[in-house]
């Protein structure tokens, strides 16, 4: 795993990149010769680089894509190939999950470059926010594959784009293009093609300068298990939360900032 200093940094002998600056980190998946076909190297080394980002203080946002022309084809076919003993060996653990980053403190942006198939589709859907190019596609993949719904998918897609639509893309296979990806809720925006790690970093840099790092995390642990529990048990929490950041040290410095007419300094997640 290469750790450079500047986001436009890579060393191709690595499968997963990973650049940094102006409080983001940037995790690449970086085996373009193959469309970053995903390996159990891979997986383990990218669950690892975002952990590592979530744990330093000077991340404030982390940004995942794809080196060359795609995001991420799926599973490595050379493993596929190597029959039932091989693949359960790839099998990420289930730390290591696509999903991961719903568990984490701090924002991830996906920049989708290009395609995402299979379980490219559960990296890609893997983030809090996904900004893709013009030319994306995704597709699940599975149901053409005889596979079933993976890493966690038949629980995510219905929340995320609804039951008829989820079952659409699960049961048929089929691809799906940007605009109807944002149609359905799958991506938040789309871009221009070669524009979507730039438009992925403006979002995240914004976060990075002028959002609360306690913030950020307090809302996606609220959102993320609001998806399992019902209104009142979220108002309690959410009424908790708000008590507790009337104290914090984050609202006093943004009405000082403000008052000032200066940028709000916040304070780093804690290790």
């Amino acid at each position: 795993m290469a750790n450079t200093g500047s986001p436009g940094d890579t060393e191709a002998d690595d499968e997963i990149v990973v650049t940094a600056g102006d409080g983001v980190r940037v995790v690449t998946l970086n085996r373009p010769a193959v469309r970053n076909a995903m390996t159990a190297t891979m997986a383990r080394t990218y669950a690892a680089a975002l952990r590592a980002a979530d744990d330093d203080p000077a991340v404030r946002a982390i940004v995942v894509t794809g080196a060359g022309t795609s995001f991420c084809a799926g599973a490595d076919l050379a493993v596929l190939r190597e029959g039932a003993t091989a693949i359960r060996e790839f099998l990420p653990a289930r730390a290591d999950y696509p999903l991961l980053a719903y568990r984490l403190r701090k924002p991830v942006i996906a920049a989708l470059n290009g395609p995402a198939i299979g379980i490219g589709v559960a990296y890609a859907l893997g983030s809090d926010i996904r900004i893709a190019a013009e030319s994306v596609t995704l597709a699940t993949l599975f149901s053409r594959m005889g596979l079933v719904a993976e890493y966690g998918l038949s629980w995510q897609l219905p929340r995320l784009v609804g039951l008829q639509a989820a079952l659409d893309l699960l049961l048929s296979g089929r691809s799906v293009g940007a605009t109807e990806a944002a149609s359905l809720g799958l991506v938040h925006r789309v871009v221009p093609d070669g524009t979507t790690l730039d438009a992925a970093l403006d979002y995240a840099k914004d976060l990075a300068a002028h959002c609360s790092p306690a913030s950020l995390a307090a809302m996606k642990a609220q959102v993320y298990a609001d998806l399992g529990r019902g209104f009142d048990e979220s108002l309690t929490d959410t009424i908790a939360r708000m008590d507790a950041s009337f104290d914090g040290p984050d609202l006093a410095e943004a009405l000082a900032a403000r008052a000032s007419k200066r940028p709000a300094v916040f304070r780093p997640l804690p290790t």
